[in-house]
């Protein structure tokens, strides 16, 4: 049986973002776990993208797997996109190429924007300016803040998408406060009609059930075996 899979970064621009990136200079190790590894991105980097996904930084699964989002907050994104009607067209980035290391305050990671933020830029650039990119999904309040100051002011942002700045998958594992599955999946359940207007055409007839006050078995969906490197399933 023939596995599909994605060999990465290998056309221009990308491949050259792939060997030129920041290190340990631009992520401090005590803030960053730059042992790891950076991690790049998951999803479509031929121009097929209709979405766009911006993550916060990788975790272990993501350090294992060699892309973005593949745990558990992957496959609640997954989840996510079907409800979009997106299985293929999308493309999955991180705010930060490594992992986050203990528990840095959020003026902590701020610091190091003047460091990091022109390469995220480059790669926002590739995969935005002139594409074919219709929504922009950033998850997380380090992702928003991330992409917003990429998009610049709302009078003259630097590309006409639909954006929707939202909790992250994993918000309610983290919060200590009553309610916080709900209060998420309410967020995203308003977010999504917006975003499927924004959407001219889909992979497929987009998911319309709401999310439930709790998630599902069925609101989760596996990583496509295409977004992995080879071998790698």
């Amino acid at each position: 049986m023939p596995h599909p899979f994605d060999p990465g970064p290998v056309k221009e621009p990308f491949a050259s973002l792939a060997r030129d990136y920041p290190g340990a200079d631009a992520y401090p190790p005590e803030l960053f776990r730059v042992e790891w590894g950076p991690i790049f991105h998951r999803g479509r980097l031929d121009g097929r993208a209709k979405v766009l996904i911006v993550g916060q930084d990788p975790g272990q699964h993501e350090s294992v797997g060699r892309r973005c989002m593949v745990g558990e907050a992957g496959q609640r994104v997954q989840g996510f996109l079907g409800k979009l009607g997106i299985t293929q067209s999308y493309a999955i980035v991180n705010a930060y190429l490594y992992s986050v290391f203990g528990q840095p305050s959020h003026n902590e990671v701020q610091q190091v924007e003047p460091h990091v933020a022109p390469y995220r830029g480059r790669w926002l650039d590739a995969l935005l300016v002139g594409s074919k990119v219709k929504a922009v999904v950033a998850f997380g309040d380090l992702a928003h803040a991330a992409f917003e100051a990429w998009l610049g002011p709302d009078s003259s942002p630097r590309v006409d998408v639909e954006y929707a700045p939202l909790l992250h998958p994993t918000y309610p594992e983290g919060s200590k406060a009553a309610g916080a599955m709900k209060k998420m999946l309410d967020q995203w359940n308003a977010a999504l009609p917006r975003l499927r207007g924004a959407l001219s055409s889909t992979d497929e007839a987009p998911d319309t059930t709401p999310y439930g006050d709790d998630l599902k078995p069925t609101d989760r969906a596996h990583i496509p075996e295409a977004d992995l490197p080879a071998g790698s399933m």
